[in-house]
């Protein structure tokens, strides 16, 4: 816990001020003296009449490491903002660390103990689970404090305090970085142009302009013969790969100058191509046919390396790799006389697992995470 240099007497807030420029104020207090600036913080402090911490805090805090409990439920009961069952659990918290110290002096504390217990915490509005564990420490002694244990316990104690008091006790630690994070997030979220990889700056407001999408045709691809249903960029950016109506899929090189070339047009289908699927290490690609089998293609050859015969009586929707690039994951639906299925496959074409059945939705897209271990699927009922 960061502790101003100097404790400053509560001032009211100054004329032309409102309570959100204070507020402020020790917002930038706390920042300063969390990144190290001491005298800068206590130079505001001191210039704007401001305290990072209410005087109550310091009270509060003087109180409770001198062992002064009625004093300290006397400073939470003139708190404002805070509501009673916070307020019960502030005042459980003084009670209970006076209890326990009185309990680690031995015999000579154990009556004003049970006094403490009867008239200070039972009346109180909390958990009786709470109590109960209290009056069983009476006999086992359980979480008595010992007297060479008694400053560090007072100091967890008023930390605990701290968290169960309202927001304008103590400012939180690195409130107004989150504050600031939290707005620039709002601004990138909320700029429909947005297509800057760059950190965005604090110093102006964060604004995309349209000139930055890209809207000036470089190049028109003609190669297929029928409407393009699918395309998708390798991993690595070097490629396109274009899957048609055709029947057939292209892969195409993206050139020094970002022009794009046929490299191969992939051939062997009987059915429109509606998917394709790019291996991680990019040295291969899935091709799917509405209604017939997989096809692995070697991007460096242009060769259909294996045709996978699991899904020839299935309609596969989409398709996955396995981080690895040594195993895919496929869903199909269709036939209605088919169950739909999820399957994994290896480079084989041997099926690994498959989940079929009526409890199996339609899937329509699936993605594996990048450790290999989790399966999403956006599916059409869900």
């Amino acid at each position: 816990m960061d502790q101003p240099e100097s404790s400053l007497p509560h001032a009211a807030v100054q004329k032309g001020q409102t309570p959100r420029h204070e507020e402020l104020v020790r917002l930038i207090a706390q920042s300063l003296y969390s990144l190290g600036y001491r005298k800068a913080a206590a130079t505001l402090e001191a210039e704007s009449g401001v305290p990072l911490y209410p005087p109550e805090h310091d009270r509060l805090l003087l109180d409770v490491m001198s062992g002064r409990w009625d004093a300290c439920a006397a400073t939470i009961d003139s708190l404002t903002g805070i509501t009673e069952r916070n307020r019960a659990v502030a005042e459980f918290l003084v009670w209970r660390g006076h209890f326990l110290e009185l309990l680690g002096t031995g015999d000579a504390g154990l009556r004003l103990a049970t006094e403490v217990l009867s008239r200070r915490i039972a009346p109180l509005a909390i958990d009786r689970r709470c109590v109960h564990w209290l009056a069983r420490a009476v006999v086992t002694s359980e979480g008595a404090v010992a007297p060479e244990a008694v400053a560090e316990c007072r100091i967890g104690l008023f930390l605990d305090l701290v968290e169960a008091l309202p927001p304008w006790f103590r400012v939180p630690s690195g409130r107004l970085e989150h504050l600031v994070e939290t707005a620039v997030i709002q601004q990138v979220a909320s700029c429909i142009y947005h297509n800057l990889p760059d950190e965005v700056t604090l110093f102006e407001d964060h604004k995309c302009h349209e000139e930055q999408i890209p809207s000036d045709c470089r190049q028109i691809l003609c190669a297929h013969k029928n409407e393009v249903w699918f395309v998708r960029f390798s991993n690595d950016g070097n490629y396109l790969a274009s899957s048609s109506s055709d029947c057939t899929a292209i892969i195409w090189k993206v050139e020094e100058d970002d022009t794009l070339t046929k490299k191969y047009c992939l051939e062997g289908h009987k059915s429109p191509i509606s998917f394709v699927a790019w291996s991680p290490n990019d040295r291969m690609l899935l091709t799917c046919g509405n209604g017939e089998s997989l096809k692995l293609w070697n991007v460096d050859t242009g060769e259909c390396n294996l045709k996978f015969g699991a899904a020839v009586k299935h309609i596969i929707a989409s398709c996955a790799w396995f981080p690895n690039s040594e195993k895919i994951v496929c869903a199909s639906s269709e036939p209605e006389s088919s169950p739909n299925m999820i399957f994994t496959c290896d480079l084989e074409g041997q099926e690994l697992e498959m989940w079929a059945g009526e409890r199996i939705p339609k899937v329509s897209d699936l993605a594996v995470t990048p450790d290999g271990k989790h399966l999403i699927c956006v599916m059409d009922s869900q």
